[in-house]
């Protein structure tokens, strides 16, 4: 019993001394983290209603606890290029997974939220349930910039008065990182 006890201090002894020491190797690689990161871009899509190309741009924030799974919220101001003033816009957020670690970082998504419509010569608007699957590739620049090479994404617009709709397109951007990358070991 005696040897047992014995046997436990060393333990603990060697163990906290270990700490005290600073005996605990670091991580011999860098690895990307958690981040946030604001971006910004321009988008094409072709709306359902008009069957028209219309242009704007889109604002994203990317919130990432761990680099693979994060959460991805959006706003899309389509209003160039219109036909009779037909415009959409759609605030979207909701799931994120990047398939790649690297530079080349492609990437799926499945966004919901609330898509506005404003109809021929502002006749009547309305906000609806919208829902987007979506994928792209980001390719990072530096620590702190990346590209959005290409980003696109399907709507679904299905409580649309007239039926439902389902505008699809294109987008790319430039997103900056809020929090830098850790490297390890550290100097």
């Amino acid at each position: 019993m005696k040897m047992l006890i014995r046997v436990a201090c060393l333990l603990m002894v060697l163990g906290v001394s270990a700490k005290v020491a600073g005996a605990q190797a670091q991580p011999p690689a860098s690895g990307p983290g958690s981040f946030i990161s604001v971006g910004g871009g321009v988008s094409a899509y072709q709306a359902d209603y008009g069957k028209r190309v219309l242009g704007g741009f889109v604002a994203y924030v990317d919130m990432h606890p761990e680099w693979r799974y994060g959460i991805e919220g959006e706003a899309r101001f389509l209003r160039y290029h219109t036909d009779q003033d037909v415009t959409e816009q759609t605030y979207l957020v909701g799931p994120k997974v990047y398939a790649l670690r690297g530079n080349l970082r492609p990437y799926g998504k499945f966004l919901i939220g609330a898509g506005k419509i404003v109809l021929p010569f502002n006749y009547a608007q309305g906000t609806f349930l919208t829902y987007a699957p979506g994928a792209g590739i980001d390719y990072l620049v530096t620590d702190r910039i990346s590209l959005r090479v290409i980003d696109f994404e399907y709507q679904q617009w299905p409580q649309f008065t007239f039926g439902a709709l389902h505008p699809y397109g294109l987008s790319a951007g430039v997103n900056f990182r809020l929090n830098r990358v850790e490297r390890y070991p550290r100097h």
